[in-house]
């Protein structure tokens, strides 16, 4: 059963990267067919590619990530994976796992997903072929709501192909940066005969200064199985002088950072 989950995650994971903090202004309304005042629906998505291509980390940071996989009708039956998750400038991840309850295969799980991302990390790829682009998808504008207190112009994705690592469904852009804060639909493609329905949502926030993905959770239906629920979230972000330190530590062994304790 996690072989087949595996599949999902990845593909969940492969959607987006970190990305550093973008600012941007606000778009002066355009009226539509119907006369309504509404933001040109092109030069959000423009505004949109430019802050995802000039998103890159600025500097070392470290995660402390909590994954968790159970089947949907029983949360209590959940594994629980914490990992450590460290970046280092122009482009290097490496991770390591700190506790763990439950299934030794769901560690494996959340390995092969930390693993893609190191390697997405080595090859520069901080902009994935996924990413919101009209390379992509077809966008309509849907209208304007708030996501963690923060106005965001809301928009439909209609992905041009299909493709495991994309979804059908909405994005909320941040009005003022143009990042992401959250995307929420199905895969447009299922990753294994397996699969039949895969529905995602991923949140993205400001997290000591870097923008990052903060929270996933995804449900795919399983043939034979039923459905199996992922979720992750960010326990603590850590900046660069940490990251320094932690390293500079290694290399003294009698001064060793002794990182907390998490549940």
């Amino acid at each position: 059963m996690p072989s087949r989950i595996l599949s999902i995650v990845i593909a969940c994971y492969g959607l987006f990267c970190s990305m550093a903090v973008a600012q941007g202004n606000q778009l002066a309304p355009e009226p539509n067919a119907s006369g309504a005042a509404v933001p040109p629906t092109n030069s959000i998505v423009t505004r949109v590619e430019q802050a995802q291509a000039q998103a890159r980390p600025q500097a070392p940071y470290q995660e402390i990530r909590k994954y968790r996989i159970f089947p949907s009708n029983n949360s209590n039956a959940a594994s629980e994976i914490v990992a450590e998750v460290q970046f280092r400038l122009p482009s290097s991840k490496n991770y390591s796992i700190q506790q763990r309850s439950g299934s030794t295969r769901a560690e494996e799980v959340v390995r092969h997903i930390l693993d893609h991302e190191v390697q997405a990390a080595s090859q520069g790829r901080h902009v994935p072929s996924s990413a919101v682009m009209e390379g992509n998808y077809d966008f309509s504008y849907v209208g304007e709501a708030k996501v963690d207190g923060q106005p965001c112009y809301v928009l439909q994705l209609n992905p041009k192909r299909k493709d495991k690592n994309l979804i059908s469904g909405k994005a909320w852009v941040d009005s003022q940066s143009f990042l992401i804060r959250q995307l929420d639909g199905d895969l447009v493609k299922s990753p294994s005969w397996w699969i039949k329905k895969v529905h995602v949502r991923l949140n993205f926030g400001d997290v000591g200064g870097a923008w990052v993905q903060t929270a996933t959770w995804a449900l795919a239906d399983v043939r034979v199985f039923g459905s199996q629920t992922l979720t992750s979230e960010v326990l603590d972000h850590r900046d660069a002088e940490v990251v320094a330190a932690k390293t500079s530590n290694r290399i003294r062994p009698r001064h060793a950072v002794v990182l907390p304790t998490y549940k």
